[in-house]
């Protein structure tokens, strides 16, 4: 179980950076506009997830559930 844990452990830290750099580049993107480096398209491409997501209904709803428990668990 040591290399399942440690695995399990490196993805999850992976996934709590990326988490981040989306938060970050969001805030970067509205502070700024779309024209930095790097964080330029993370907005439009959020908006386009929301958009495409609440034109699915139940789906979308469930997608946007899971979204929101990787954001709010710790």
């Amino acid at each position: 179980m040591g290399l399942y844990d440690t695995v399990r452990a490196w993805v999850l830290r992976l996934t709590e950076l990326g988490l981040l750099l989306v938060a970050l580049g969001i805030v970067v993107s509205m502070l700024f506009g779309n024209d930095v480096a790097f964080f330029g398209k993370i907005m439009g491409n959020v908006m386009a997830l929301v958009t495409a997501l609440g034109s699915n209904g139940v789906v979308g709803l469930v997608a946007i559930a899971v979204i929101l428990y990787l954001f709010m668990r710790k």
